[in-house]
């Protein structure tokens, strides 16, 4: 009876211990380690000395590491900002009563079914300089050609929209839950005050949807930070390394030349980049909530 009495108080601790064996194992061990590592000179099959910071130090004499977070800033700007926008737009359009709404719905989500490496491959298909479909139709209209693989800038366009083009629906479905979840009532009360489009968004809708506007913001900036499966795919950081993106910097020098200490400083860096974003960010929102 003891030990039945033992295992029904412990129960609840045997359901949760394989969740808090995956996280270690998953999570917990690998930042460890690979924070470990960041502090040696390691190599592809040894572990090498206690180096300190040097491979910190080590990046900011770097020309790539300056260069691929230059880029991944750009990326993340015009990229995020594209997707808010889209995503706005779209869900708006599709929250009133129009023909096929549930159509262009299921249409304007596929994107987010395919993996971002797919959709890498797929724009060397469509961004393709020779016979792309792209190109292709632009010089049917007596257009001139982009190079999209030979300008840096067009390369980097090209990448974003990818990247657009993947993550628009996501920020299009999450804005669009939240616009549902709007008590019509509101809207007919202020049909009554203003029959202006404009106002009812702007002191309306946006305050009710602000908090699902911030938390898509969030994750898209986090995640467009680690980029790597669109400019591996499409351009590989060309030409040059004019579209190297601060992941795929940081892939290539792990795991490409096995140099292990100075890639895991260069993740723990981007970590922390987004760990002060995070929380300058959320001061930011605290800070307006309390004002």
């Amino acid at each position: 009876m003891k030990l039945v009495d033992f295992l029904d108080r412990k129960a609840k601790f045997f359901f949760i211990l394989p969740s808090v064996l995956w996280l270690l194992v998953i999570t917990a061990f690998p930042l460890i380690y690979s924070l470990l590592l960041s502090f040696l000179s390691t190599g592809a099959s040894a572990w090498g000395k206690f180096v300190g910071l040097q491979n910190y130090i080590a990046l900011f004499k770097n020309y790539r590491f300056w260069n691929s977070l230059r880029i991944t800033i750009m990326f993340v700007a015009s990229a995020v900002g594209i997707e808010m926008a889209l995503g706005i737009g779209l869900a708006l359009l599709l929250n009133t009563e129009i023909k096929a709404r549930k159509f262009f719905r299921t249409l304007f989500m596929t994107p987010l079914f395919a993996t971002p490496l797919a959709l890498g491959y797929l724009g060397l298909i469509l961004f393709s300089e020779a016979s792309g479909p792209i190109n292709t139709f632009l010089y049917t209209l007596g257009l001139k050609k982009i190079l999209w693989f030979t300008n840096p800038k067009a390369a980097l366009l090209s990448i974003v929209i990818v990247d657009v083009w993947k993550w628009s629906p996501f920020c299009f479905l999450v804005i669009l839950a939240a616009l549902q979840g709007v008590p019509q009532q509101i809207y007919e009360a202020a049909k009554l005050e203003s029959t202006s489009h404009v106002a009812i968004f702007k002191y309306i809708t946006l305050p009710l949807i602000a908090p699902a506007l911030l938390t898509v913001f969030l994750l898209r900036t986090i995640e467009a930070f680690k980029v790597l499966d669109i400019p591996y795919a499409l351009t590989s950081g060309g030409p040059g390394i004019t579209t190297e993106a601060y992941s795929l910097y940081t892939y290539k020098v792990g795991l490409r030349f096995f140099n292990f200490g100075p890639a895991s400083a260069l993740a723990y860096f981007l970590m922390g980049i987004i760990l002060i974003f995070c929380i300058f960010f959320f001061s930011k929102i605290r800070s307006i909530h309390e004002g």
